[in-house]
């Protein structure tokens, strides 16, 4: 068959040929129909992500759309280096396959159960998000984060900020739910967070660093009720991997932070979550802009730039 294959962790991975997988016992031979090209693949294949154990040949990809040998149309995710989605075919964890109804084509899936799952794992599993709360949600304008925005209003958020450093993306946001933005780049932006989203009960947080680090000292400095709790969930790392925080944050305010990615939600918790967005996606119309290329162009689609809230799927 053929793959997309990383033999360099500083170079893109190259259309080559190789061995079709022998599926082992409880796993199914899987024929691939799309994968997403998701920040998580990226960190993968450049051995940065936090699972990687830097070890090379492998294919990347973590998740993707694909049919059974009995023609089952499935969506599948964790899997794990050297075997990604990246290929003609994958052998999955038969626990891991979700069938998907009719709804939304292969690319659309591809392109937003990721971005989406991470939302959701966030808002409904870790936070555990009530109809009638407020959401702030910090990196709003890539997929992920404009994916939390509308699932932050499925869920039946009261109130949601959406918050980005791409300022003429935020307008969008509002569109598609927020009911303010905030420009993380302005020079009044602790200002602003503190105005917007002092009270909010759940932080939805893609980006870490110092925007976090501003975002963190402004929301708990300007809460009506310091005992209130603020739940914090770290989804990623955009604007960095580390922050500096005050003990006395913790002390003055009642603020959990926790994590929520690979890890700290279960392979089972992934499997449920993929099976509500399966059913739950085509209601909401996930706001994805979608890049379709063929598998053999992945080495030209990998090191091409594309626009902010637009996703990359590869197709075989």
């Amino acid at each position: 068959m053929h793959a997309a294959l990383v033999t360099s962790f500083d170079r893109p991975p190259q259309y080559t040929e190789v061995p079709d997988p022998e599926p082992g016992p409880d796993e199914v031979l899987v024929h691939v129909l799309a994968a997403g090209l998701h920040p998580r693949v990226r960190s993968g294949a450049a051995g940065t992500h936090y699972t990687s154990d830097g070890a090379l040949p492998l294919v990347p990809g973590f998740d993707g759309v694909g049919r059974t040998e009995d023609g089952r149309r499935v969506f599948f995710a964790g899997l794990h280096a050297p075997r990604g989605s990246m290929a003609e075919l994958v052998a999955v964890p038969a626990g891991r396959l979700v069938d998907l109804p009719p709804g939304l084509d292969d690319v659309t899936i591809a392109a937003a159960m990721n971005p989406a799952m991470s939302a959701w794992l966030a808002l409904r599993h870790r936070a555990d998000l009530q109809p009638g709360e407020s959401v702030l949600v910090l990196g709003a304008t890539g997929n992920a984060g404009r994916l939390a925005v509308q699932l932050a209003r499925h869920l039946g958020a009261r109130r949601i900020v959406g918050a980005g450093r791409d300022a003429t993306s935020l307008e969008a946001v509002r569109r598609l739910g927020a009911d303010a933005i905030v420009p993380l780049m302005a020079d009044d932006v602790a200002e602003r967070l503190a105005r917007e989203a002092a009270d909010v009960d759940v932080v939805v947080d893609y980006v870490w660093g110092a925007p976090t680090e501003q975002a963190l000292a402004a929301v708990t400095g300007a809460r009506s009720d310091p005992a209130h709790l603020l739940r914090w969930v770290h989804v990623g790392a955009t604007a960095g991997p580390t922050i500096t925080l005050p003990a006395a944050t913790l002390r003055k305010t009642n603020v959990q932070v926790s994590g929520s990615g690979q890890g700290s939600v279960s392979s089972d918790g992934m499997v449920a979550a993929i099976t509500e967005l399966a059913t739950l996606l085509p209601q909401v119309r996930p706001a994805v802009d979608v890049v379709t290329v063929p598998l053999r162009e992945v080495a030209a689609a990998w090191e091409a730039r594309t626009a902010s809230g637009t996703r990359v799927v590869l197709v075989p």
